[in-house]
């Protein structure tokens, strides 16, 4: 399970969190056994002025550390650099050099060239990279088809369906996790599900994923996220009853 609160619920105040929020958030996700948090994204400060927009817009090295330290937990933090947003090049630093333990592409179809650069250095500088394409809606199958064909030989670990608009129903998340699943076979890679809310179908279609064979869930406290939000961590955890996880912390939080 990855907590995305400050990275997706930043798009609704540009990413204006205190310290105290960001710092609330990370401990309800060490309390409540979540696996991974991500902390914001890898934002290109030539792009996007730097007064404009929060510190987790852009997720600086020093930044990170001044909520977690070292981040001594097993708690694995994560950050999203978007193709043609990010410088990443430069902001990808070494993992030895971070407290960050994975990086999330997220790309349009017509970006996966960049994506595909992106993932090989992720992977090179020791990170584990998960491909998030964005807007499956909005594309056709053979477009899906070809990215999906792009992505397979990189060293993406998990390749996400992303319902960027929370338009989809159960049968086209049925769909689609088939054609990711086929698509990744024999390559080790998980599947993963990122769901928005705008059909109150976020929770329902993250179940739906899981039952299919999902490994990877996104949910944010509160579902709090771009637009209509997303799927909400306090449901998914009540739905998912492992022992692993703590419900009480996340109601805390949200209290």
């Amino acid at each position: 399970v990855l907590d995305c609160t400050v990275r997706d619920g930043g798009l609704i105040n540009d990413h204006f969190f205190d310290d105290s929020f960001v710092k609330g958030v990370y401990q309800t996700c060490i309390d409540a056994g979540i696996d991974y948090m991500e902390v914001g994204y890898k934002g290109s400060k030539g792009l996007f002025a730097r007064d404009a927009f929060g510190d987790w817009k852009f997720a600086d090295e020093d930044d990170i550390r001044r909520i977690v330290g070292d981040n001594d937990s097993p708690l694995k933090l994560s950050a999203m650099a978007d193709a043609g947003k990010s410088n990443w090049k430069e902001k990808i630093e070494p993992s030895a050099d971070s407290v960050l333990d994975i990086i999330r592409i997220a790309f349009y179809a017509n970006q996966v060239s960049e994506a595909v650069e992106m993932a090989h250095h992720a992977h090179e500088q020791g990170y584990e990279v998960c491909a998030n394409l964005m807007a499956v809606s909005n594309i056709t199958e053979a477009e899906i088809d070809t990215v999906l064909e792009a992505i397979k030989p990189t060293p993406v670990g998990t390749m996400v369906i992303v319902d960027s608009f929370g338009h989809l129903y159960r049968e086209q998340i049925d769909m689609l996790y088939k054609k990711y699943s086929e698509a990744m076979a024999g390559t080790g890679k998980e599947i993963g599900i990122h769901a928005h809310n705008n059909c109150q179908l976020a929770f329902a279609n993250t179940i739906e994923a899981i039952i299919l064979g999902s490994d990877r869930a996104d949910a944010t406290m509160g579902g709090m996220g771009r637009g209509a939000g997303n799927c909400p961590m306090e449901l998914l955890l009540g739905f998912l009853r492992n022992p692993k996880f703590d419900l009480r912390p996340i109601v805390e939080l949200l209290q």
